[in-house]
């Protein structure tokens, strides 16, 4: 596989490790591969629902594939039938799928990951506890605290010894240093060096589950994802991804970031999650409102008028949908969403 295309600007020249990613579409139907991503650890919720419609319309507005992406290796929190119930209550929405996954049945492609990493002296074992990264570590753009790369010397356990299978401890990647400029389609800014901003991420967790990066980098390039649509929430992470493929060899795909719906916690406003869940919403709406509310939400529609995803992709264009996040709130009798 050649190196990264021109979505992000070069970092230092490195010989990269390969993987073996699919591409595109085996069959020729399709010029792209979109995919939404969401995480089984509880019901859907407006915000998880409002990601799905946009990601949806993107890739079906441009006659794209898109995929469904159950990512459920969270052995504390991930449980089957959350599973379960976000792929009805997106079919219930009217969102279908060209192909449904799970991560968990990637372990494979995941372990040749980190032995593509481990032979190329990227891999090393880290010892810190979170309780020292908090201690120790500054704030770092997604809520979380900035790993100082103080275990980078070192070493994985030698390959007959059983190579990084024979540590118990938490793994992580040692990034090429040096700024990374991914490009994002709506104009947001993601230029940053991940080493400086977050410090080497987590590839592989104390409990042995693959952590959220290098997960979502190689199940991308397993499913020949070309274009990836989601809340902005996730824009800081993105120079983090991108140094991720470009350290395993395979392409990095378009990014989009739109708004997100929020609510008011402690008067602070944070990412909508929990406070209602598509069980609520239902008893309340059926589907063409609430479509149409989340579509108007988004700027889509001029009311809060009953649509399905179908009827929205007629005229469906970037261009119409709000730049400005949204305030969310449950009254217990309806979903009243405003600007903050």
């Amino acid at each position: 596989m050649g190196a990264a295309s021109g979505h992000a600007a070069e970092t230092e020249k490195d010989p990269h490790p390969r993987m073996e990613p699919r591409l595109s579409d085996p069959a020729g139907n399709s010029n792209g591969v979109g995919r939404y991503a969401p995480s089984t650890t509880g019901l859907a919720h407006p915000g998880s629902l409002l990601a799905a419609l946009l990601c949806w319309l993107d890739a079906r507005s441009a006659g794209d594939r898109v995929l469904l992406r159950l990512e459920d290796l969270d052995p504390d929190r991930c449980r089957p039938e959350f599973a379960d119930a976000m792929c009805h209550a997106l079919a219930w929405l009217g969102l279908d799928w060209d192909e449904v996954t799970q991560q968990s049945d990637r372990a494979a492609t995941h372990q040749a990951a980190l032995d593509s990493l481990a032979e190329a002296g990227r891999l090393y074992p880290c010892a810190c506890s979170r309780a020292q990264l908090r201690e120790t570590g500054t704030p770092t753009p997604d809520g979380g605290f900035r790993y100082d790369n103080r275990c980078r010397a070192r070493k994985l356990p030698s390959a007959s010894q059983g190579g990084w299978r024979a540590t118990r401890e938490p793994l992580r990647v040692r990034l090429a240093e040096g700024r990374v400029v991914p490009s994002d389609l709506g104009g947001a800014v993601l230029s940053q060096d991940p080493v400086e901003t977050f410090g080497d991420p987590l590839v592989r967790r104390r409990d042995g589950a693959i952590a959220y990066h290098l997960a979502c980098v190689v199940d991308d390039a397993t499913s020949g994802v070309t274009r990836i649509v989601r809340g902005r929430d996730l824009a800081p992470v993105t120079a983090t991804q991108v140094a991720l493929q470009r350290l395993l060899g395979v392409e990095c795909p378009a990014y989009r970031h739109h708004l997100l719906l929020l609510e008011r916690r402690d008067r602070k406003l944070a990412k909508l999650h929990g406070s209602v869940d598509i069980d609520q919403l239902r008893a309340v709406y059926d589907a063409p409102t609430l479509c149409g509310l989340l579509a108007h939400a988004a700027g889509l529609l001029d009311r809060p008028t009953p649509a399905t995803p179908s009827e929205l992709l007629v005229d469906f264009d970037w261009s119409r949908v709000a730049q400005r996040d949204r305030l969310a709130h449950w009254t217990g009798a309806a979903l009243e969403i405003s600007l903050p």
